[in-house]
């Protein structure tokens, strides 16, 4: 099983990008995402999910820019960011509960994709 993580880019300021999270091999089925990300010097940051039916949560400081969606027949996540400021600058990365098969499940991390953004 595998998360992979796309889309990143330089952007302008104020400017959007669509970044997807894909996950593939041998999965039954998957249960909350969650998308993260990781400045130079700085901690790795929660920034939203979304569980399996839909029900999504973000952090504070994207609230009302990014908004996260999946598509559960696709094995896939997005996360739209928007109104993008400089601070926004990380590599980002998604994180995926995947239930393997009725027995057992296991927590995965895609590699990230780097957004930068920079007039």
């Amino acid at each position: 099983v595998q998360l992979q993580a796309s889309g990143g880019g330089l952007v302008q300021p104020a400017g959007f990008l669509r970044l997807a999270c894909a996950a593939s091999g041998s999965i039954f089925a998957i249960n909350t995402v969650g998308w993260y990300r990781q400045a130079p010097g700085k901690q790795r940051e929660f920034i939203a999910e979304i569980t399996r039916g839909g029900t999504t949560n973000y952090a504070d400081s994207v609230k009302g820019r990014f908004t996260i969606s999946r598509d559960n027949a696709k094995n896939m996540v997005y996360l739209q960011i928007g109104s993008l400021k400089p601070e926004d600058t990380a590599v980002y990365h998604c994180n995926a509960e995947i239930i393997l098969n009725p027995f057992r499940k296991g927590n995965y991390w895609g590699q990230g994709t780097q957004v930068t953004v920079s007039s």
